[in-house]
């Protein structure tokens, strides 16, 4: 259990939490139709900041993006000391694309970019990157959750942030999820999402002092169904949802702040879901009527907003809804609702066919749940380089050979499942198969298959998005397509840092897995800069 010591929202409806919640209370939204912009063909609505809040939010050497998260921070660390033990304070970022507008330049890479911003706040540990498209948010509190309550660090410091560009919405355009209208999550007439900018920090602490919001726990679950596409049946965000109310009474929560991109299969499966896990009398709240869907910023703001509301006795209202247009019943309402409840639960969902869900209750309780001790013993290990002229094709063609789907993926995920294909062959543990966890790292993202999407976009009178590109130019498909594979159902995370940096990997792994009823995991380092350069080294652990 850690606390909650200090927030902000930057957004183009404020530069506070504030300011923000303010504006949702007022029904305000930032969601505009935007024709012609950055040259795209097609018109699509979303929230995005206007020149002057750029203007006033640059800061000199840094990228807006990077500005932003940092504002963001400054902003939040005036309400909070962090002490002068640098050393034991973590910066995380989650992003999905980061400083996508500069790809070509070195300031493309985010593992640079949260160097940076590391540095920009006075922190000397490495900053980690999460990114996990959609659930990212979450994602990194999750992680800030098990590194604290590991004693691994102090504070952590939670930023999510995510700036809009030609490359992100041709992207989505292309896979025909983006809306020209405001959007309207879990409604009859949703037609698709809007994208959006922000940045969103909360500062997690292992100790605090007086009534808090805390993260009591949360879960990662993949549906091992399709890497677009979520399960119909919502395993993943159902499993996920069980494993964080175990025990629990579900009559204590306030609300279940949704996804809600209003998309037409995610909105749905959401419904699915929540229902599965018995949840459908529970006040339901989406919030991107408001803000859009600000991808690695979406899963912290929307669970700052949820925290003062619930503090304030209510649950904030779905902007945008007017009539259920999903198969199960949900308590969803346009106009605020009442309560006097202190806990609710934040749920996201994403490409890749991850799913997490995470607890928060308002207490005074201090007590610092105690995290159990594992070993890690390495059972298998494959290393894969461009340097030792290994040929990933003749690999497949040897060893594989019946995954037509192979041919079709980016170098990173080629990576990822070949040298999976191989270790499942070597010796092993797998009592719990399903819910082998799939956990990975590097420092490159996804570049090979940004540089192969950027391609298809860059020529004003050859424009043409590919759908199949745009998927593959989120890393953490890597974990998807190996959990499709191999039916893993259990929790799949991928991190970006500055460095190959063995011992930090360790501290994240460890603290990952204690407590999981997993047996064994899947981790390791996966990176690639092109078709012809690349390095992996993944295990096989057995968790002791």
């Amino acid at each position: 259990m850690i606390s909650v010591v200090a927030t902000n929202i930057i957004s183009p409806l404020g530069f506070t939490t504030e300011e923000n919640y303010q504006a949702v209370l007022a029904g305000r939204s930032a969601l505009k139709r935007y024709a012609g912009l950055w040259g795209l063909p097609e018109p699509f609505a979303a929230s995005l900041f206007n020149e002057e809040q750029k203007a006033t939010l640059a800061l000199e050497g840094y990228t807006f993006f990077e500005a932003l998260a940092i504002r963001s921070i400054r902003t939040a660390l005036t309400y909070t000391s962090l002490g002068n033990d640098f050393s034991r304070i973590v910066l995380i970022l989650s992003t999905t694309k980061g400083n996508i507008e500069s790809l070509g330049e070195e300031r493309y890479y985010p593992s640079e970019a949260a160097q940076r911003i590391a540095e920009a706040i006075g922190l000397t540990t490495k900053p980690i990157v999460v990114c996990n498209a959609c659930v990212s948010g979450l994602s990194a509190q999750l992680l800030a959750n098990r590194l604290l309550s590991a004693n691994v660090y102090d504070y952590a410091i939670v930023v999510g942030a995510e700036v809009q560009s030609k490359f992100i919405v041709s992207g989505f355009q292309s896979l025909k999820a983006v809306s020209e209208e405001p959007c309207r999550p879990f409604d009859i007439e949703r037609n698709g999402l809007n994208p959006g900018e922000a940045a969103a920090t909360i500062v997690f602490a292992r100790n605090a002092d007086g009534e808090r919001w805390c993260l009591m726990n949360g879960a990662t679950c993949n549906d091992a169904y399709h890497n677009v596409s979520p399960s119909p049946q919502g395993e993943g965000l159902t499993n996920a949802i069980n494993a964080v109310m175990k025990g629990r009474d579900k009559s204590l929560l306030a609300t279940v702040c949704a996804h809600g991109t209003a998309t037409l299969y995610n909105d749905q499966m959401e419904s699915v879901a929540i229902h599965r896990a018995g949840l459908t009398d529970v006040p339901l709240s989406a919030l991107k009527g408001n803000f859009g869907h600000t991808m690695g910023a979406a899963g912290v703001l929307e669970t700052i907003l949820t925290m003062i509301a619930t503090q304030d006795g209510l649950v904030l209202p779905s902007k945008g809804f007017a009539e259920l247009g999903v198969s199960k019943e949900v308590n969803i309402s346009s106009e605020p609702q009442k309560t006097n409840k202190r806990s609710f639960l934040k749920l996201m969902s994403g490409f890749g066919g991850c799913n997490v869900a995470a607890f928060y209750v308002r207490t005074t309780d201090k007590k610092q749940e105690t995290t159990s001790h594992i070993t890690l013993a390495k059972a298998n290990t494959i290393r894969l380089s461009s340097e030792d002229g290994t040929s990933l094709t003749d690999i497949y063609k040897q060893e594989i050979g019946n995954y037509p789907k192979f041919y079709k993926m980016d170098i990173l995920s080629r990576l990822a499942f070949v040298i999976t294909e191989l270790l499942r062959k070597g010796p092993h543990t797998t009592d719990n198969g399903q819910q082998m966890p799939i956990i990975l790292f590097n420092h490159s993202s996804s570049v090979v298959a940004d540089r192969q999407f950027l391609d298809t976009i860059k020529d004003a009178e050859n424009f043409f998005p590919s759908p199949s590109v745009f998927v593959y130019t989120l890393p953490n498909i890597t974990t998807g397509e190996v959990a499709i594979r191999h039916h893993l159902c259990g929790e799949t995370s991928f991190y970006i840092l500055p460095d190959k940096d063995e011992a930090l990997m360790k501290q994240i792994l460890e603290a990952s897995l204690a407590g999981t009823s997993a047996t064994s995991v899947i981790s390791g380092w996966i990176d690639a800069e092109s078709e012809t350069s690349y390095e992996c080294e993944l295990s096989v652990y057995n968790i002791i």
